[in-house]
């Protein structure tokens, strides 16, 4: 707890997590690994405001703020407390409901989800508030009402209704953007620094811990030593296995404490992206790498788990719905993975052997994923399509990048999320599709056609295999619309083009 004096294990790593909650520094040790940040906060630091909801990340009723130094500067953001682990709060200042007031006076936007009405049974408020108080500290002046639905898309409220909520944000970003919070922020981020050692952490012993190496050499033999551990990032996958599937892990080593993993570098060469790397983080650079990537990423989970989640760890678990892997393969990204061993790379579909199988070898890990510019004489488009406009998982994700020699498809690298037990190419649609003519949509429907060889999709909650299919084939046409030049204006609920751009800017 706070106050107490750092231990340190017999290799030099230090035996506890520290970090600041509101500024005040604190320390937790001997903690079991699988301990969420909402239990603690419940049950250790008795800080009720936080609520239990859905226990996925999806409802937003467990919404923290998590404060870290970035580039010089301390920024705040949301996450899903229910489902981060206590043990990646090492370095950040904590924030929550409680702490919102300062000197007896509330926040701006406690004060003005009083004043409009924002709030009935309750429940759901302290998280709404907080995701509301990250987009007052950090967000855009003025907002709007795009912005205020984005920064609440992982809110659910099932009662009040969301234009009271929206009244409060508008009302908020309408007064001064110094507060009593915002005037504390050098004081808080000289209280982060101070805590900050630079060194490993490891909390347990052999057979049950949580580590946090420091580096890539500290991790590369963690991973060695442990090729049976389970590999944290953001949390808003493994932690479901903790709280839905109950899964008794007993060995985690966070990724977080590894600068060398959160590289984000863009280039003539194309974009590097490091493994933990946020989906809020890759935003901005993929969105200037293309449109349509920018607008998959807005939609990308909610603002919680776009803070938490990462870009490697999206890659890395797998998953056949995962958004990021079929728009990466059709674009042609190269995985780099690592270990005590050495490096190596490849393209990024072969990645994916089968459902919850991977190339990756014991005590390898991803490192980055990297992608190559857009050549002049290609096109790329990625289409979602969901239940929920907004933070759900996709039923079908189709990627398209298409190459012509003057109006005939000269090339094409086509990937589908969704139809498969892993995100893959659709290998005789896109030889199907070589020779179409953009100006003939007649030429496209051999390729329509061949979707069926390289498919057969499955029945689940999400969707039928019929629905599947046919979602797939018109995507496919969609797509291939707009590259003739038809607009997404036509093609599309909304101009998503001027979105992304927006996004990036």
């Amino acid at each position: 707890m706070a106050g107490q004096e750092t231990a340190v294990q017999a290799n030099g790593s230090r035996q506890a997590i520290r970090f600041t909650r509101n500024g005040v520094p604190c320390e937790v040790a001997e903690f079991h690994p699988r301990t969420t940040l909402l239990d603690y906060l419940r049950e250790q630091m008795r800080a009720l405001g936080t609520k239990e909801g859905c226990g996925e990340g999806d409802c937003g009723a467990c919404t923290v703020a998590l404060g870290r130094m970035r580039d010089g500067r301390l920024v705040y953001e949301p996450v899903n407390a229910c489902i981060l682990l206590l043990g990646q709060i090492d370095g950040a200042d904590l924030v929550t409901v409680e702490d919102l007031a300062q000197g007896g006076a509330l926040h701006p936007v406690q004060d003005a989800m009083v004043a409009h009405h924002g709030s009935q049974c309750g429940f759901c408020t302290p998280g709404i508030v907080m995701s509301l108080f990250v987009l007052h500290e950090e967000g855009p002046r003025p907002l709007d009402k795009a912005m205020i639905d984005d920064a609440l898309a992982g809110n659910l409220c099932r009662c009040t209704g969301y234009r009271p909520i929206r009244d409060a944000a508008r009302a908020a970003s309408a007064e001064s953007s110094a507060t009593a919070f915002s005037a504390s922020r050098a004081d808080r981020a000289a209280a982060l620094s101070a805590l900050d050692d630079g060194g490993d952490v490891f909390i347990g012993d052999d057979a049950t811990f949580f580590a946090a190496p420091a580096n890539l050499a500290s991790l590369e033999a963690l991973c060695a030593a442990h090729p049976d551990a389970t590999l944290l990032a953001g949390s808003t996958d493994v932690g479901l296995w903790l709280t839905k599937s109950l899964r008794e892990i007993e060995k985690i080593i966070w990724l977080g404490r590894v600068s060398e993993l959160a590289a984000l570098e863009e280039g003539e060469a194309g974009l590097a992206i490091g493994a933990m790397v946020s989906h809020a983080r890759a935003h901005p650079a993929l969105a200037r790498l293309d449109p349509d990537l920018g607008e998959l990423m807005r939609r990308f989970g909610s603002a919680q788990v776009r803070a938490s989640g990462t870009v490697g760890g999206n890659i890395a678990n797998g998953s056949p719905i995962g958004d990021l892997a079929p728009a990466m393969i059709a674009w042609g990204a190269k995985l780099h993975l690592r270990s005590a061993q050495g490096t190596r790379a490849m393209p990024l579909e072969d990645y994916f052997i089968d459902y919850g199988k991977q190339d990756r070898r014991p005590g390898e890990f991803v490192w980055k994923v990297a992608l190559p510019p857009l050549l002049r004489d290609h096109a790329f488009r990625c289409l979602k399509v969901s239940k929920r406009f907004d933070e759900d998982i996709s039923a079908v994700m189709g990627a398209f990048r298409i190459a012509c020699d003057g109006r005939r498809v000269s090339a094409a690298r086509i990937a589908y999320g969704g139809m498969a037990a892993t995100p893959r190419r659709a290998g005789a649609t896109e030889a199907a599709l070589i020779g179409a003519d953009l100006d003939d949509p007649a030429t496209w429907q051999a390729a329509r056609a061949a979707l069926a060889r390289d498919y057969t999709p499955m029945d689940d909650h999400r969707a039928s295999a019929a629905y599947r299919a046919r979602v797939a084939q018109n995507l496919l046409i969609k797509a291939l619309h707009e590259i003739a030049g038809e607009g997404s204006a036509q093609t599309r609920i909304i101009d998503n083009r001027a979105a992304g751009v927006q996004a990036a800017e």
